[in-house]
C-alpha cells in the first residue's frame, strides 16, 4: 500500500476513535443531565421540609396575619413554650388571604405535622381543609377563632361574649343613656358574633327601656379599618349626635377616634375596644379612649402549646366547656378577659409586663 494512503487511513482511524470518545463524553453528559434535571424539578416542586425532624411532636401553626399587634406575641409565646416541651413548630402566615391559608395548611399536612393549630382568616372557608386534616389523622386546634363546622379537636380562647359585656358595661357606666353605635369585627369571624352577643346582652334591656338608642351597627367584611372608616364617616354627619361607640377591637377603635377627631368631635363620645394594644393603652392614659379588654396572651399561648403537645401524644384534654361550631360540639378551653381603664392600667397590663409604664404614659404625666 502506498505510504500516503496508509497515513490517510491511520489518520482517519485516529479521527474516528477521537470522535467516538467525544461522542461517549457527550452521551455521559446528556445522561447526567437527564438524571439531574428531574431531581432539581422535583426538589423545586416539593414543599420544603424541616431540615431535621426532632423526636418530639411536629406542630403546624397557620396564622391569618400579623397585622394586629397581639398576634406576634401569640406566635412568640406559643413557639417558645412548645419548644420547651420538646416540640417543633412550623409557622405559616397567610397575609389575610383565605386561599393562601388553605394552600399553606395543605403544605403543612404534606410535611407530616402531628397537630394543626389554626387562626382562620375565614371561619367558613377554612372548614374543609380542617376536616381534611382530621381525616388524615392530624389533630386540629382552633386558636382564639373558631372554625365553623370543622369538628376541631379543641377550641381555646377567651370568653368572647364576656369581652363584649365588659366593654358595654364600661360604656353604660360612663354614659347611662344616649345614642350608641356598634362597630363590629369581621363578619367572617365567629369571635365578632360572640363579642356582639355580649354587647347586646348589656344594651338590649336598656334599649327596650328607651334609655339607649342604637343609631347604627356596622358589620365590615374584614378586620381592616378602611371599610369601617368610610361607613363610620356616614354615621358622623353634621347635626348627628353620638355618645358611645363600642368597637370589635382596638384597631377599629383607633379608626373611630380618628374620624371623630377629623370631624371636631374628639372627646364627644366614649370609645371602647379590645386587645389592650399599646396604642389603645396610650389613648386610655391620654383620655381619648375609655377602655379596652385585656386578654393575657402569655396565658393563652402557654396553655395552647401544652395542649397541642398533649394532643400530639394522644393525651386527654381537660376541657370543661363545649361550643357549637354550627354542626358539631367542640371541646372549649375558656379563659377570662380583663377590663382595662385609666384607673386599672397599672394593676393589669403594666403589672403583668404586657406593656411598660414608660411606654403607656409616654405622652402624658403618670397618674
Amino acid at each position: 500500500m502506498p505510504s500516503g494512503r496508509r497515513k490517510t487511513t491511520m489518520a482517519s482511524k485516529k479521527f474516528f476513535l477521537s470522535g467516538q470518545c467525544r461522542m461517549r463524553g457527550q452521551l455521559c453528559i446528556i445522561a447526567f443531565l437527564v438524571l439531574l434535571v428531574p431531581a432539581i424539578f422535583m426538589n423545586a416542586c416539593t414543599p420544603s421540609r424541616p431540615a431535621k425532624r426532632t423526636s418530639g411532636p411536629l406542630i403546624g401553626f397557620s396564622l391569618d396575619s400579623l397585622v394586629v399587634e397581639r398576634w406576634r406575641r401569640d406566635v412568640d409565646g406559643f413557639t417558645k413554650a412548645a419548644k420547651d416541651l420538646g416540640a417543633e413548630v412550623i409557622l405559616r402566615v397567610a397575609n389575610q388571604d383565605a386561599n393562601t391559608q388553605i394552600s399553606q395548611v395543605r403544605e403543612l399536612l404534606e410535611q407530616g405535622i402531628d397537630v394543626l393549630v389554626i387562626i382562620p382568616n375565614d371561619a367558613e372557608r377554612l372548614s374543609d381543609v380542617c376536616r381534611e386534616a382530621r381525616r388524615r389523622g392530624v389533630k386540629v386546634m382552633s386558636y382564639d377563632r373558631l372554625v365553623h363546622k370543622a369538628n376541631c379537636d379543641l377550641y381555646i380562647s377567651f370568653d368572647n361574649e364576656k369581652v363584649g359585656m365588659l366593654q358595654a358595661q364600661a360604656a353604660v357606666a360612663a354614659v347611662p343613656s344616649g345614642d350608641y353605635v356598634i362597630v363590629n369585627g369581621a363578619i367572617s369571624d365567629n369571635n365578632a358574633f360572640m363579642i356582639n352577643a355580649g354587647f347586646h346582652k348589656v344594651l338590649d334591656p336598656l334599649i327596650a327601656e328607651g334609655r339607649i338608642r342604637l343609631k347604627a351597627e356596622i358589620w365590615p367584611n374584614d378586620w381592616m379599618s378602611d371599610e369601617v372608616r368610610s361607613r363610620f364617616e356616614m354615621t358622623v354627619r353634621p347635626g348627628e349626635h353620638i355618645d358611645a361607640v363600642l368597637c370589635g377591637n382596638d384597631m377599629l377603635a383607633e379608626t373611630v377616634i380618628s374620624v371623630l377627631s377629623e370631624n371636631r368631635l374628639a372627646g364627644s363620645a366614649v370609645v371602647t375596644g379590645q386587645d389592650a394594644e399599646l396604642s389603645a393603652c396610650q389613648r386610655i392614659a391620654e383620655g381619648s379612649q375609655l377602655a379596652t379588654v385585656y386578654k393575657p396572651i402569655e396565658s393563652l399561648a402557654l396553655k395552647a402549646a401544652a395542649f397541642a403537645v398533649m394532643m400530639a401524644r394522644k393525651e386527654k384534654i381537660p376541657a370543661e366547656s363545649v361550643i357549637d361550631d354550627g354542626r358539631y360540639r367542640v371541646p372549649y378551653i375558656k379563659l377570662e378577659p380583663i377590663l382595662v381603664t385609666a384607673e386599672t392600667l397599672e394593676s393589669t397590663v403594666i403589672k403583668d409586663g404586657f406593656h411598660r409604664a414608660e411606654d403607656v404614659y409616654r405622652n402624658v404625666k403618670k397618674r
